[in-house]
């Protein structure tokens, strides 16, 4: 889809677009320029039919692709959909037909009716007596497409349409070709650095809660244990019954006090530590009971030492975690 709209927009810009359409006579008969067939695919002729096509290939290739596999998407949209359109295209030149517009509208229109066949639609809905499901979108905005340049678009338009028939009917075998290991690692090594990453980024198993500053949760902590000590009737920390004087500066803990806070958290710091996966006072990570527990059953043959020492390093991350434990088994 990219190189599809840089091409057409290098096309407009240096106005060589007249190297792109396709005629049976004289550019292949005559002049044998055999190589219209693979400049055809590359452009369009214009920027409303690039847009048609983007927005068609981007709702519905990418589906196809996903349910294929990128080695037999490969073979069906670069080695088939070309093939069989030049063989069409000699076929009906006896009819009159001798010009094809620039542009994929063969692979396009193949890869939709292979949408129409293998994939279900999402949901439906009514418009008046007639029930019109998610896919009608698609089909709306290939019908502009047909009749953006006729004949020519009609022509390409129906040969990708028989192209994905004869290709789903199978009848040459034409679903068991792959793209040959060797292309693949070629477009692997030299082609995806180009276009980039398409996994997507790893997401963490756990909702955590912004960074909280450390201090700032710890006098949050002694501010509630005071507040509580003083509504249970003035019982203090030490549990001699002694309640707090009033004349005593109540704010211990908070900035400007003189009285230095208890370094022991308190119940509730520790229950949340557990439930978020904060870290511990020390900066190391305290993994969980449950996330020990787990992985003991993965490995039960690991030590707890391990698990906890693989967690710690992965800071929670399961697959990390699995990660540093056969790490440790295998050395």
């Amino acid at each position: 889809m990219l190189s599809l709209a840089l091409g057409s927009l290098a096309a407009g810009i240096f106005d060589v677009k007249h190297y792109f359409h396709l005629q049976l006579v004289p550019h292949i008969s005559r002049d044998h320029q055999y190589w219209r067939l693979l400049t055809n695919q590359l452009v369009f002729g214009n920027s409303s039919e690039l847009l048609l096509a983007e927005t068609l290939m981007y709702n519905v290739a990418v589906n196809v692709e996903r349910r294929f596999g990128s080695r037999k998407f490969g073979v069906f949209t670069l080695g088939v959909s070309m093939f069989l359109l030049f063989a069409f295209v000699i076929l009906l030149y006896r009819t009159g037909v001798n010009y094809i517009p620039p542009g994929p509208l063969t692979v396009i229109f193949a890869i939709l009716y292979q949408h129409y066949r293998i994939i279900p639609a999402v949901y439906h809905f009514r418009i008046s007596y007639f029930s019109i499901s998610n896919k009608a979108f698609d089909y709306f905005l290939a019908c502009i497409l047909i009749i953006s340049d006729p004949p020519g678009t009609l022509l390409a338009s129906l040969i990708g349409i028989a192209v994905g028939q004869l290709y789903r009917s199978d009848l040459v075998n034409l679903k068991s070709y792959r793209i040959s290991p060797s292309l693949e690692r070629f477009c692997k090594r030299f082609l995806l650095p180009l276009i980039g990453s398409t996994r997507p980024p790893t997401r963490p198993v756990r909702a955590l809660p912004d960074f909280v500053d450390a201090s700032e949760v710890h006098i949050r902590d002694q501010t509630t244990a005071r507040a509580s000590e003083r509504g249970a009737g003035g019982v203090g920390p030490s549990g001699t019954g002694e309640g707090t004087p009033s004349g005593q500066n109540d704010d211990v803990g908070l900035p400007g006090s003189t009285q230095q806070p208890s370094t022991q958290p308190s119940a509730v710091s520790q229950w949340v530590d557990t439930l978020t996966g904060r870290r511990g006072a020390d900066g190391v990570y305290v993994p969980a009971p449950a996330e020990i527990t787990v992985l003991m059953a993965m490995f039960p043959g690991v030590p707890r030492e391990t698990v906890v020492r693989a967690l710690e390093q992965s800071r929670g991350d399961a697959s990390g975690a699995v990660d540093h434990i056969f790490r440790s088994i295998n050395s």
